[in-house]
């Protein structure tokens, strides 16, 4: 093949692979102006060779076992950490008491575990929100936020509704378990307005750094009321008569108290604002960007080293939960038609219901996208937390299904906090198994309210200290049940707590992948024109480029070695060609 250099459009590569140009003897000066006037011409030569196709060797199925087993080394050994620690766990009960510094011993690489995972959650999600929405613009990170809201929304509102069919239909609850059961320890009431308060106040952290650390709570305390005059009166009168002390007057009185626990939701919506404020100034905030980007990069390069410590963490996690539990047996028997409701509630919402809703939306198989998070779920399985299984999250989803960054980054910080379908279902069934146990009947319209208190109570549930026992606190205020019960569920809430995480964070996964396949021509297009943008300013430096070298080129024209630069346009852009003329060289 012939190419002419001044004609044909070549590419980078090819240019600096075949125009080599060589000039030798007395009259170098006059091949130089000669080369630079006349075209040049480029010769490739190729010639075809057969390649005989070698046959591969037949594998056995032990070898290909092995060979998926190495694949998904990590997997494998987070699936038998769990086995593991449950089993060793069930053995060490059988054995005599055992004491409660060999508990702690037992348990104390499960408790570094989750210290490190609940490290990397703030940096995770500052640096993921910021580098998530900086790529979209406003319109487009305004449809991802909508739709992300629907389906979270959506599916809380379904989940909830199935666990309130459930314990209708089971009916777990028994008069005769109070009994057996006991009273439990009474709990302060909480309203539901102080509550939704406390939720918007959170939001709008007053200050960010301590918003990493604490968030604000509405505490209700008793306080003496001192008598007035007319009241101290006659209170004299009847000390000097001989009367007893009146009993004293208390009042309620509310203020705000700040509580240890990181503000998730205040400081998502910081961040939120932040990134899109960067993403709006475009070129001006691209060393911002980079920053985010490498923060990222960083923390994500500390989860894979966490991850491989993970297998033995969730292992002696799980065994010393089982070793401090008293009278588990006992509780079994008597909770177990409770802890069975909640269960089959939670397989059939995580198996069943959210695949069918990420079918018919997306058209792919539900299960092999199961398959690419199973890690995150095994994971969410043994740590009980949305929020420190979300680095594990971020990786299955990015790496092992190809989601979006773009996505992940956004919608799956905003899901680990308000999207809790296990939660809603759990309490939903604890409310109603208080009430069944206490003998009342509930009807329709509490019912109702019931579903909608813990739809609710979810969704703010990562912004109220003591998430589980205040939102249950809510739903049994909201009908008038008594609160003193809940104590009684908290011998099983260890098991149940991680089985309603892992379904949070499946939901939270299905919803990213939703959300990508609605959105997906939308980033599309977003990426076409950065890339057009990118093009143009490529061709602007390009041309700079020329110029500079053009004017060095007169400047140094005696030079023996020098640089003849051409431009040439491939795909709507301008490619470097350099000629680089070597006097020892021959012309080919």
């Amino acid at each position: 093949f012939a190419f002419n250099h001044e004609q044909t459009t070549v590419t980078p590569v090819m240019s600096h692979l075949f125009l080599s140009l060589s000039n030798s003897g007395p009259h170098y000066h006059e091949k130089k102006t000669l080369a630079n006037s006349m075209p040049k011409q480029v010769e490739v030569r190729m010639h075809e060779s057969h390649l005989e196709p070698i046959e591969a060797t037949p594998r056995s199925k032990c070898a290909l076992l092995c060979q998926k087993m190495r694949k998904n080394l990590l997997l494998t050994l987070t699936v038998l950490g769990v086995i593991l620690g449950a089993v060793s766990g069930m053995l060490l009960r059988v054995a005599s008491p055992i004491d409660d510094n060999i508990v702690m011993v037992i348990a104390f690489p499960g408790d570094i575990l989750m210290r490190m995972l609940k490290m990397l959650i703030l940096p995770l999600i500052i640096s993921s929100l910021i580098t998530g929405l900086a790529g979209l613009d406003a319109k487009s990170s305004g449809r991802l936020g909508t739709r992300a809201m629907v389906y979270y929304m959506t599916t809380t509102v379904i989940a909830a509704i199935l666990g309130v069919i459930l314990v209708l239909i089971i009916h777990p609850g028994n008069p005769k378990l109070k009994e057996n059961l006991g009273e439990g320890l009474k709990n302060d009431e909480v309203s539901s307005l102080d509550a939704f308060f406390d939720l918007i106040r959170n939001l709008f952290p007053e200050n960010l750094v301590q918003a990493c650390f604490q968030q604000i709570q509405t505490v209700v305390k008793k306080v003496e009321v001192q008598p007035d005059f007319e009241d101290t009166n006659s209170t004299m009168d009847d000390f000097l008569s001989g009367a007893t002390k009146p009993p004293p007057i208390f009042k309620d009185k509310k203020s705000l108290q700040f509580k240890s626990g990181m503000n998730v939701l205040g400081l998502i919506g910081f961040f939120i604002a932040f990134g899109i404020c960067m993403g709006k100034m475009g070129e001006k905030a691209r060393l911002m960007i980079e920053f985010f980007n490498i923060l990222n990069e960083i923390v994500m390069r500390l989860v894979i080293m966490i991850m491989w410590y993970s297998p033995f963490g969730i292992a002696c996690l799980i065994c010393g939960k089982i070793i401090s539990i008293k009278d588990l047996e006992v509780v079994a028997r008597q909770l177990g038609m409770y802890m069975i409701t909640v269960i089959i509630g939670l397989i059939i919402h995580g198996a069943i219901f959210l695949p069918c809703i990420y079918f018919a939306i997306v058209r792919k198989n539900p299960f092999s996208f199961f398959m690419g998070i199973f890690q995150a779920w095994i994971t969410a399985l043994g740590t009980a937390s949305s929020a420190g299984t979300l680095p594990v999250t971020f990786r299955c989803l990015e790496e092992n299904l190809g989601i979006d960054k773009r996505v992940t980054r956004f919608v799956l910080p905003v899901g680990a906090t308000i999207n809790m379908d296990g939660t809603a279902l759990y309490e939903a069934v604890a409310a109603i198994f208080i009430a069944q146990m206490n003998g009342v009947n509930l009807d329709p319209g509490q019912i109702v309210t019931v579903s909608l208190t813990a739809t609710l109570a979810s969704v703010g549930a990562a912004s109220i200290p003591s998430a589980g026992l205040v939102t249950m606190l809510l739903i049994l205020t909201a009908v008038g049940l008594p609160t003193q019960d809940i104590s009684l569920l908290v011998a099983v809430d260890w098991l149940l707590d991680r089985f309603r995480t892992s379904v949070n964070v499946v939901g939270d996964s299905y919803g990213a992948g939703i959300v990508y396949h609605l959105s997906k021509a939308e980033l599309d297009a977003l990426d076409a024109q950065h890339g057009k943008s990118d093009d143009i300013e490529m061709m602007t430096k390009t041309q700079s480029y020329y110029d500079d070298l053009k004017n060095h080129h007169e400047n140094n024209s005696n030079q023996c070695v020098y640089a003849a630069h051409n431009s040439v346009l491939v795909d709507e852009c301008k490619a470097e060609c350099i000629q680089i003329y070597l006097p020892w060289k021959r012309l080919f």
